[in-house]
């Protein structure tokens, strides 16, 4: 069998089965030297200038000089080369300036992040493996001292309890809350819902410095009590209680500062996912028989239930990486260290570089999976839609 004439002209030279050569691939190399080109000048030329203007960095000029360069430089300068980028691009082919334009726009940014999160995470990496200088190898005797020294296994034990404690409490009581507010009128949900979700306009130092007031304590004969549970229970005829060193309960009193914190945010996404269930399937479940307790179990929670997947990581990886409560209130003492507390101590502190960066590594493999997990998970659910 013959092939026409006309399908001998259509078809590509390499179309047999061997790999394309000529000059298809050699404007598929040129899209991405220029791809790769446009993403790292901006990045370069914002070095350029970090290095060039040093007296931005010099006492002696004066700061307001100082600022206006900057703010010349920052927000001018960038307008212009990004302007003078899009103009070049413009002077290409159609079809190779579509296929670079993103790269010009976003790619900056993207290698600027990736410089301030890649770069970070890889040099305390390095570190961990180096002594309390950061100048001698020592290879895993940092992560030795983590997992067979008490004070650190205390912070590894405190952690996970409170990774385990903090976001079933926190989602827990965010759940109940978003399903009774669900109820109500919608102006006593209004109120009820600010009220709740309030504590997140605090920081967590401030939340610490109010819980301060919660649980302080005077030992007898030095004066008045100030703390809110020592008030009450001196009216109960009770003696002081110092809350805060008393173990293991100081731990739990600690979490309860969280969960005041974290409740708000849990109650105000679920109450959207509620929100979300369609009405069909409630009025369906009713007319059933259901009960409101049934409804809820075998209709709201399961369409809601990806909902709370995503709030309980959220929180989960709050709590891991939780500090401000534990070193305003107690400081770590007292049996209450946690991970990043201790991280933050023993470099700031104790200026042991190697061990706060293995504890720091730690952290980052303990969050890694839950990342790994609700990617997948939010990669799931864009397949189905």
């Amino acid at each position: 069998m013959t092939t026409p004439p006309m399908l001998k002209e259509e078809i590509a030279p390499g179309a047999g089965g061997g790999s394309p050569v000529g000059p298809d691939a050699s404007k598929g190399v040129l899209a991405w030297l220029i791809r790769i080109t446009s993403a790292l000048i901006l990045p370069i030329v914002i070095a350029v200038f970090f290095f060039a203007f040093g007296f931005l960095k010099r006492d002696d000029v004066s700061k307001s000089v100082q600022v206006l360069v900057a703010v010349v430089v920052g927000i001018v300068g960038v307008w212009a080369m990004y302007w003078g980028m899009d103009r070049l691009i413009n002077l290409l082919p159609d079809s190779l300036g579509a296929s670079v334009r993103p790269f010009v726009f976003v790619g900056p940014a993207m290698v600027i992040l990736s410089f301030y999160l890649i770069y970070p995470a890889v040099n305390t990496t390095i570190i961990s493996f180096k002594d309390g200088r950061s100048q001698n190898w020592i290879g895993l005797d940092n992560y030795t001292r983590i997992f067979t020294e008490s004070q650190y296994l205390i912070s590894i034990r405190n952690s996970l309890i409170w990774v385990i404690v903090v976001p079933v409490l926190a989602v827990g009581i965010g759940l109940a809350f978003a399903t009774m507010a669900d109820k109500i009128s919608a102006r006593s949900e209004s109120v009820s819902k600010s009220v709740i979700f309030l504590p997140m306009a605090i920081s967590f130092v401030g939340a610490s410095v109010v819980w301060t007031f919660v649980y302080s304590f005077r030992p007898e004969g030095f004066g008045n009590q100030i703390g809110l549970l020592n008030a009450l229970g001196g009216v109960a005829g009770m003696s002081p209680v110092n809350w805060l060193a008393q173990k293991p309960w100081n731990n739990l009193m600690l979490m309860v500062i969280l969960v005041w914190l974290q409740t708000g945010f849990s109650m105000v996404i679920l109450s959207s996912a509620i929100k979300g269930v369609p009405d069909v399937l409630l009025e369906a479940a009713r007319i059933d028989g259901a009960t409101e307790w049934e409804a809820f179990w075998k209709v709201v929670f399961p369409s809601i239930l990806s909902t709370i997947v995503v709030v309980w990581t959220t929180v989960l990886i709050t709590v891991w990486k939780v500090f401000d409560i534990v070193w305003v209130m107690t400081g770590g003492r007292d049996g209450t260290q946690v991970v990043a507390q201790q991280m933050v101590q023993e470099f700031f502190t104790n200026r042991n570089n190697g061990v706060g960066a293995a504890l720091a590594v730690l952290l980052f493999v303990a969050v890694l999976p839950i990342l790994v997990i609700n990617i997948r998970r939010f990669r799931a659910e864009e397949a189905v839609r």
